[in-house]
């Protein structure tokens, strides 16, 4: 079995041990550790990450690795499971998304150990976890007001990712290409798989979502024949090969004619936008065919913004 060593700790087959990777300190003096769980099986097997709190504000990735540890999940037979309930600290603290310099540590891989604070984030994390991982998922949630149906994202078209969803099993599978600077391109430069599993709202904790997610992990597991068995998915994954986003043609108030998960057809009628005085209400249709997988619960919009997102 290959030797691992996280933060010059040597870690042996058989160990359950918690190992915290120092990144910075605050204006205080105060150090920021990422705690990373390492749950290694006597028998040789793949390396799988599941890590959450990539953006501080998205609390369901957080809340479901920190049950899946508490309830003994993540223990496997063969193989290893690093978990990382929290990468960006930071932005844990300050309910942000973004670390304190404002930047997206997700748009700052691989990173440079004498750059900005996020670049420094991304920077450790590549140099001391990425080349150890063979297969990842990254827990996300969605933004400020926007609440995401359970899917997973990844570019279908890269060697292992789309076992790995259908595995999963999550009610939508959305063919998302690489962003620069982001983990999974990043991953896929090294050849490793890494998907995204996104659902719910920002700030707010989803159990449906969480539940699937922890659900979903174990699925995985099971697929790489690190556990003997799962949950099965209660149906097959729908596999959008392409997204878009319904706007807000006025301002005004909205509200959402649909759910999120449902059909929708071209040219239905999903929402409508009234202004606040009573005096006008204007329709929205859809103009695609497809399945609602994001909702802006924002009730005032601006013309333009982003009110439903679809796949299809």
């Amino acid at each position: 079995m290959a030797e691992m060593t996280i933060n010059d700790i040597p870690i042996y087959p058989g160990d359950n041990i918690l190992v915290r990777l120092n990144i910075s300190r605050l204006p205080s003096g105060t150090a920021i550790d990422i705690p990373i769980h390492v749950f290694r099986a006597q028998e040789p097997g793949p390396v799988l990450l599941l890590m959450a709190g990539m953006h501080g504000d998205e609390v369901n990735g957080v809340e479901t690795i920190r049950r899946m540890i508490r309830r003994n999940m993540l223990q496997p037979l063969r193989g290893t499971v690093l978990a990382i309930p929290i990468l960006n600290i930071y932005g844990f603290l300050n309910f942000s998304r973004e670390v304190p310099d404002g930047k997206d540590v997700n748009r700052s891989f691989p990173g440079n150990a004498k750059g900005s604070l996020a670049s420094r984030v991304a920077a450790r994390f590549t140099s001391e976890i990425l080349p150890l991982v063979d297969y990842g998922i990254d827990f996300h949630t969605g933004g400020s007001s926007r609440s995401n149906f359970p899917q997973i994202r990844c570019e279908l078209e890269g060697e292992g990712n789309e076992p790995l969803a259908q595995a999963f099993g999550a009610p939508f599978i959305l063919d998302s290409k690489l962003r620069p600077g982001s983990l999974r391109k990043e991953a896929s430069k090294l050849g490793k798989s890494i998907i995204v599993y996104e659902t719910g709202e920002s700030l707010r904790f989803d159990e449906a979502g969480i539940n699937l997610a922890m659900e979903g992990a174990v699925r995985v597991m099971h697929h790489l024949g690190m556990v003997e068995n799962s949950v099965p998915a209660s149906q097959p994954s729908v596999v959008c090969r392409h997204t878009s986003w319904i706007r807000a043609r006025r301002a005004g108030l909205f509200r959402s004619f649909v759910k999120n998960g449902q059909a929708i057809s071209r040219g239905q009628q999903v929402g409508a936008v009234s202004d606040p005085y009573g005096y006008a209400t204007h329709p929205i249709a859809s103009h695609v065919s497809g399945y609602v997988i994001g909702i802006n619960n924002m009730p005032v919009v601006n013309q333009g913004d982003a009110i439903l997102h679809i796949g299809y």
